[in-house]
């Protein structure tokens, strides 16, 4: 009689279960291939998403700035009177530093070119 190391006693192919190198390999290129596309991609819709934050809080500081006005006839250049914070606004997700300039009646906010990401 001759055995045959491939098959057991009961008739039932011995085999290992698992992965051998060469397959781990293929996939760990594929997952690297995937991730070098995507990353770019997220990063993309990280900056798009921290840019929304920027005009959003423009609109609200210049409504502060308008309910000041209404309240006591003056515009100010010292955030800490809107926002009750130093005198250069830094947003809630502290992406953007913004102030404010005062000339005559009118006001302008600031949002540095430095602090667009």
């Amino acid at each position: 009689m001759i055995k045959n190391d491939a098959i057991m006693d009961n008739g039932v192919a011995n085999r290992a279960f698992g992965f051998t190198l060469i397959e781990l390999m293929i996939v760990v290129a594929i997952v690297g291939i995937l991730a070098t596309v995507a990353y770019p991609s997220y990063l993309d819709y990280v900056v798009r998403s921290n840019r929304s934050e920027a005009p959003r809080e423009l609109v609200r500081l210049a409504n502060l700035q308008e309910q000041l006005f209404v309240d006591s006839r003056a515009y100010t250049a010292d955030m800490s009177d809107l926002v009750g914070t130093s005198a250069v606004y830094e947003t809630p997700n502290k992406h953007y530093k913004i102030s404010a300039t005062v000339v005559g009646s009118t006001f302008t906010l600031t949002l540095p070119i430095a602090g667009i990401k």
